[in-house]
């Protein structure tokens, strides 16, 4: 719906704010101009608003407010919908004075052009088939006349408990296209790299004609776009003209960097007008500056800064196409690798509690999407919670959060205990979907079956995941001088794993109780777990070395934490410039411009050629490579051991925590770390 508010001004305003939200999104407009938009989506009873300065937005005399309100009305990742909590509320506050606020005054009618459409993604979103010649022509600015329009009904009983978002609001800019081409049709666009936004244009033709607007990430091999994409997005706009030169509004946000415009010969197309309208969550690109001698190097981080950026809207998505929905387990790479390219913990700390709000209301042992009304609930992912939120607080040193959020932590393993046999483990726990690792043809031949709901037995990783969420929640309690949990209970559960999966013989884990197969996964996490005996390090390095990394990129993640712990800086290093079909430089011969959902377009029957759960190498070159590492919560201390290969000549790296700015210099063997006064060098 569009709704409107006219009023009047005497004088000019030195300082005035905009407080909104709607259920489900808005735009908001003041005399015509773009001002912001959001909200997070959020549960109703923990609902947020934005604030925005309109100062200079605000004239003497007449002026209006005028805001574009979205209901989504499907089940789906991206919206918090299909509740029938829709609408919208707004307050024009100056110098601590309310001079405008929604109330049955204010004017609504339904936004006719969005016509009906088709669904795109997951019910992520829909196509958008828009009719100007229905368009309310002005009706952003001063003086239209919306006699006609409905006014506003008070909605006195509505639910919202309403909060600040704790974050800042979307950067929104447009770029134009870096080259624009002639085909059958039309017009090919290419942005130069995959971003987030809406595409927007100017075009004149007669009533009714229409324009028709193709996005996509890729090209087929024609040379035309492939809108019809990869990752179940059919990206097909159609845009009906009214006659008059006007304005292309899409409204929902894509991720595409290739665009065809098709019209017939007598539409004039304005190929000046041709941008992309981008938005994400702000990112300071001078917080984190990375600068290598290596060109894959380079260009890996790149792609995988370019996926995180793209990959923090609102909130953190899997992938800004098919879902948009923030999943836990993506959580635990994307938060770690955000830290260090923003600089920005903010977002970092509202993922975990986009979690925790639904762990009283939903499932104590924790959904694997938040927010969204889709339910969704993967093991694995639960017990990562408590994993980041330890690594939240090193980051942070946040004391006051981490006390807060412990218990959620002590609830999530209180719930899953009731699964536990005797032994302590996990058998055939069925209350939540057994991951492993994803697409399933990237499970590196698991043995054991993890069909939904009928899981029989007892299986490596579920367990190893269990047994390092416990030993987060250990080091919680220390940080937060807490008495230490039962330590005999955590003996027990490393005596039983290794009595359950080990193979003294080979000196490796199996998948699961009576396997013989020792896969990748169940050798990876039990040596970063601290779950291998120290005679079976040196096989898991020696598996890893064979099959490198012959899992999906989500588990590459831990492969090279796993690495790390055993101190195989060499292999980490050279595993994430490898050129083999399983590697991010892969990804790069591929035509890459943000990390895949998958290491190869063709390895996943329906990949996102943007999904920032790709980007370990960010978080792991930093920390094991260059070994800058935080020593104490807040990088008030540092551990620097630096193990660069040989093969790197030169790197420079500079990145922004709580303490301040650190800098990273090496070159010909030499390195040098300089960090903000009074943090201690160990």
């Amino acid at each position: 719906m569009l709704v409107r508010k006219s009023f009047s001004l005497g004088d000019a305003v030195q300082e005035a704010h905009v407080d909104i939200t709607a259920d489900d999104y808005y735009k908001l407009y003041v005399n015509g101009r773009y001002v912001g938009q959001g909200p997070a989506q959020g549960n109703h009873y923990h609902y947020y608003y934005n604030r925005f300065d309109v100062a200079s937005y605000l004239q003497r005399g007449e002026n209006v407010i005028a805001v574009h309100v979205y209901y989504h009305g499907l089940i789906s990742r991206s919206y918090n919908s299909c509740d029938y909590r829709q609408g919208l509320i707004a307050e024009l506050v100056s110098e601590g004075r309310s001079l405008v606020h929604t109330d049955r005054t204010w004017k609504y009618c339904t936004a006719r052009e969005y016509g009906a459409s088709p669904i795109i993604g997951y019910n992520t979103q829909f196509q958008e088939h828009i009719d100007s010649r229905l368009k309310e022509k002005g009706w952003k600015l001063a003086g239209f006349n919306d006699s006609a329009w409905l006014s506003a009904w008070e909605h006195l009983a509505d639910d919202h408990r309403l909060f600040l978002q704790p974050t800042p609001n979307l950067s929104v800019y447009r770029i134009k296209p870096q080259s624009v081409s002639s085909v059958e049709g039309g017009y090919l666009l290419d942005f130069g790299s995959e971003l987030t936004g809406q595409f927007t244009m100017r075009a004149k033709g007669e009533p009714g004609q229409k324009v028709e607007i193709r996005s996509a990430e890729e090209l087929l091999p024609s040379g035309r776009v492939r809108y019809e994409m990869r990752c179940n997005c059919t990206y097909l706009d159609t845009w009906t003209l009214s006659g008059e030169e006007e304005e292309l509004e899409l409204y929902d946000y894509k991720a595409f960097r290739f665009v065809e415009v098709l019209a017939s010969p007598d539409t004039e197309l304005l190929p000046d007008s041709f941008a992309a309208i981008v938005r994400h969550y702000p990112l300071d690109e001078d917080a984190c500056r990375f600068e290598s001698s290596d060109c894959l190097l380079q260009s890996i981080w790149s792609i995988c800064k370019n996926g995180v950026r793209l990959g923090t809207q609102e909130n953190y998505v899997d992938c800004p196409s098919r879902e948009k929905g923030q999943y836990l387990g993506d959580n635990t790479i994307i938060t770690h690798a955000h830290s260090y390219v923003s600089g920005d913990l903010r977002m970092f700390r509202k993922s975990l509690e986009d979690f925790a709000l639904l762990s009283a209301r939903v499932c104590p042992g924790l959904v694997a999407v938040a927010p969204g009304h889709y339910m969704q609930e993967i093991a694995d992912f639960s017990f990562q919670w408590p994993m980041q939120l330890l690594r939240y607080y090193q980051f942070s040193g946040d004391r006051a959060f981490l006390e807060s959020m412990y218990p959620i932590a002590e609830r999530m393993l209180k719930y899953f205990e009731a699964y536990q046999g005797p032994d302590s483990l996990l058998h055939s726990f069925n209350d939540k979907w057994n991951l492993v690792d994803w697409p399933e043809n990237l499970r590196d031949g698991y043995d054991f079956s993890l069909e939904k709901g009928n899981i029989q037995g007892c299986h490596n990783v579920i367990n190893a995941f269990y047994y390092g969420a416990r030993i987060a929640v250990r080091e919680i309690r220390k940080a937060l001088g807490l008495p230490p949990a039962a330590e005999e209970m955590t003996s027990r559960f490393r005596t039983a794993f290794i009595h359950k999966f080990y193979n003294p013989e080979r000196k490796l884990f199996v998948d699961a109780e009576g396997s013989m197969h020792a896969s990748l996964h169940a050798n990876v996490l039990p040596l970063l777990f601290g779950l291998s005996p120290e005679e079976a390090v040196s096989s898991a390095v020696h598996l890893i070395r064979e099959k490198r990394l012959s899992c999906g990129v989500y588990m590459a993640y831990f492969v090279l934490q796993a690495l790390a712990a055993a101190g195989e800086q060499e292999l980490i290093y050279d595993l994430i410039t490898s050129e083999d079909l399983h590697s991010w430089g892969n990804m790069v011969k591929e035509g890459a411009t943000a990390c895949f959902e998958a290491w190869s377009k063709d390895l996943k029957w329906n990949t996102s050629l943007c999904h920032p759960w790709a980007s370990a190498p960010i978080p792991i070159l930093i920390e094991e490579v260059f070994g800058i590492k935080s020593a104490a919560p807040g990088w008030t201390q540092v551990q620097f051991s630096p193990k660069l290969p040989d093969s790197l000549k030169e790197v420079k790296l500079r990145f922004r925590m709580p303490a301040g700015e650190f800098q990273f210099e090496y070159k010909n063997g030499s390195a040098k770390l300089r960090v903000p006064v009074g943090v201690k060098v160990i």
